[in-house]
């Protein structure tokens, strides 16, 4: 017998101990059922793959996993029960390619050879009660793609030497205690698609790496619920090449040769969700929970790949930028609980997959803009913001307020018909947009200037007749 698989059943009690003694079994499949139990002493040695996850097992894990020297993957992830720290005696596992202990009651520290494993792929440890600081051992040559810490007690700082992991795709440290300020030193692994921070203790600013390459296949960053504070750096999004790219081909991240899905904790939407896969369209920036202060940048326009946008909970100040209706795959915006003022551009209006909106607690003013995504928003998106009026708040607007609306957002990117470019607007880009139509007709010919002229009469006429 070489492989049995039970696996996705509804098999209860305890693990039959004879399974653990049979000296040609090569791959073991448990997983998903509700077994009970310790789990026994390993005698065989040929094993090369072992995956007793979602069960209900309970006690430490054997010792004798020692013997297992031909094991590939170890998978006991989502027992809960299983107790107690990692034996020392898994650094005898020198062929590990994918660890997975995740979701259990395991606790102390994290063996210092795991992090020289040469063929390891997988080192998955989240929502543990490990303790004290993330080794540094990271060895160089090492072959991890996907690191997940999250949800344990670990302290200090983030280690260097995580730079050593050069096919590191996945990163996830969050919902720990880590000490630290931003780890621009990470925008070095070309490879590296998530990094997930949130959670912690990292303070100071956000800073750019000083080099060529950074984070240029980054698709999600969180590092929400920190201390950092200063400006957002605007040449940091200007590298964040990934997501500038609309990607339409959907994948899910996984280590392909073994069928492992890549999973990560994070919020999306307003929800605290397990992604038990990781699209690879999935692109999202959560800065919440911090104190940045500023402006927000310019150079976010480019970002056209995002789907999520969350600057929430932060000191920002200055309008909302027009241009972030240029992105035009965004399903979340969360602008919520800052200082932001002037008005709601109305190229927002043009966000068509746009599910979510949270403007609520700033300073802005004037009329909400109208019209399809914007008509499906309730008073809670809006809330908090004394000056703002039109549906669906109660309060109304004058019609000084509507011919605002009514006056169309020039494209960012080409003139139009009428001789209105993006050049001559661009002036009042943002806040100022009637100072910048202003500006703009003062300059055009005098043919132009009549056109604009009837256009006012033909507004003011409309209204007349209201």
């Amino acid at each position: 017998m070489e492989v049995i698989d039970f696996s996705n059943n509804l098999l209860d009690g305890p693990i039959p101990s004879s399974l653990f003694h049979l000296p040609s079994l090569r791959y073991l499949f448990l997983q998903n059922n509700s077994l009970t139990g310790h789990i026994s002493h390993f005698q065989f040695h040929k094993l090369r793959y072992l995956d007793l996850s979602n069960n209900l097992l309970d006690g430490p894990i054997p010792s004798s996993v020692s013997r297992l020297v031909n094991l590939r993957v170890l998978i006991l992830s989502s027992n809960n029960k299983l107790i107690q720290e990692i034996p020392p005696s898994i650094c005898e596992l020198k062929s590990l390619q994918i660890l997975d202990l995740s979701k259990n009651g395991l606790s102390g520290s994290i063996p210092y050879c795991l992090g020289s494993f040469k063929k390891l792929l997988v080192l998955g440890l989240g929502l543990n009660n490990f303790q004290g600081t993330i080794f540094t051992t990271f060895s160089e040559g090492n072959s991890l793609r996907y690191l997940n810490f999250n949800g344990n007690k670990f302290q200090g700082h983030i280690p260097k030497s995580i730079t050593n992991c050069r096919y590191l795709e996945v990163l996830d440290l969050g919902s720990n205690k880590i000490e630290d300020t931003f780890p621009s030193f990470l925008g070095t692994l070309t490879e590296l698609r998530v990094l997930i921070l949130r959670f912690n203790k990292l303070h100071g600013s956000m800073q750019s790496p000083s080099t060529n390459f950074s984070f240029p296949k980054l698709r999600i960053l969180d590092v929400s619920n920190n201390v950092l504070s200063g400006n957002l750096p605007s040449n940091f999004f200007k590298d964040l090449k990934a997501m500038m790219d609309v990607d339409s081909y959907m994948e899910y991240m996984m280590m392909k040769d073994y069928s492992y899905d890549y999973s990560a904790r994070m919020i999306l939407k307003g929800l605290e969700i397990e992604l038990v896969k990781i699209q690879t369209t999935l692109t999202v920036i959560d800065l919440s929970g911090n104190k940045f202060t500023g402006e927000i940048p310019e150079a976010m326009w480019k970002l056209k790949a995002l789907k999520q946008l969350n600057l929430s909970h932060n000191r920002l100040t200055g309008c909302i930028l027009s241009s972030l209706g240029n992105l035009s795959n965004l399903e979340s915006l969360d602008l919520s609980y800052n200082l932001l003022t002037g008005e709601i551009p109305i190229h927002l209006v043009d966000l068509t997959f746009l599910q979510i909106l949270n403007l609520s607690y700033n300073q802005l003013e004037g009329p909400i803009p109208q019209g399809k995504q914007f008509n499906t928003f309730e008073n809670s998106s809006y809330e908090g913001n004394l000056g703002l009026c039109g549906f669906p708040l109660s309060k109304s607007c004058n019609s000084g307020d509507i011919i605002k609306q009514l006056v169309p957002l020039p494209n960012l990117q080409e003139g139009d018909a009428t001789g209105f470019g993006w050049k001559s607007v661009s002036i009042g880009f943002g806040c100022g947009l009637p100072f910048g139509f202003s500006m703009g007709y003062m300059t055009q010919t005098r043919r132009r200037r009549a056109w604009f002229v009837r256009l006012i009469q033909s507004v003011a006429s409309t209204f007349k007749k209201v």
